[in-house]
């Protein structure tokens, strides 16, 4: 079954696709994945009760330009305890830093085409669910800032495209990160499982075609993926 689509563009200074196996040196993708893209409408307008977000298609409207530079990280979480004195959760800075390695996308701009998938629950129109976060975009809100990837690299956004072409460059990205999470969990908590999927990428003259969660093109844990 299809769903109504929404397309919006996205753009930033700098992207951080990380790669899952470059974990202490961070590598980009060339491009971002569809987790990537689906935090970033979440953080623009997310009902998981209701819906979740299935990302049809990627359009990269921006040469592919890498950076490289070094970025100051905390190797341990703050832990929050409550009823516990502030200072004994703080994290020692000097004593915890570290400096990695990123190399990382730069001057970037995309346009996002998906679709809201309501849950088997949800009875209302689909389009109710539509006009809210098409009001949210054109004014500009969000829950909280959308990023690039990395918090330190925020995402702007419009509504609509601008008629950009994507640029012409084709490319086999061999199997990349789908999503970290089963997108029909929507109950995620402290105790939540990772569930890892991946898919065979092809940027087609700078475009990245997603496959429903739900395809047999989508490889998740104990399950072939066809094609592969």
């Amino acid at each position: 079954m299809g769903y109504p689509q929404v397309t919006i563009e996205i753009w930033g200074d700098f992207a951080l696709w990380t790669r899952p196996e470059s974990k202490v040196e961070r590598l980009t993708y060339p491009v971002p994945t569809p987790s990537g893209i689906r935090g970033v409408l979440a953080s623009i307008y997310a009902k998981p009760p209701e819906f979740y977000w299935q990302v049809r298609q990627i359009e990269v409207l921006r040469p592919i330009r890498y950076t490289a530079f070094k970025r100051n990280e905390v190797k341990s979480k703050m832990m929050r305890i409550p009823d516990v004195n502030p200072c004994k959760a703080c994290i020692s800075i000097e004593d915890d830093r570290t400096q990695r390695q990123s190399v990382v996308l730069q001057d970037v701009r995309y346009r996002i085409t998906a679709e809201i998938v309501p849950r088997p629950e949800f009875t209302a129109p689909v389009s109710q669910l539509l006009s809210q976060f098409e009001r949210r975009v054109k004014r500009g809100q969000c829950f909280v800032q959308p990023c690039m990837g990395a918090r330190e690299f925020p995402a702007y956004y419009e509504w609509g495209s601008s008629g950009e072409p994507p640029i012409d460059e084709s490319c086999d990205l061999g199997l990349m990160l789908y999503d970290v999470f089963d997108l029909h969990e929507w109950k995620v908590g402290k105790q939540a499982e990772p569930s890892v999927s991946l898919f065979r990428a092809q940027l087609d003259h700078g475009v990245l075609t997603v496959p429903p969660y739900d395809s047999p093109l989508v490889l998740k844990p104990g399950k072939e993926a066809a094609g592969c």
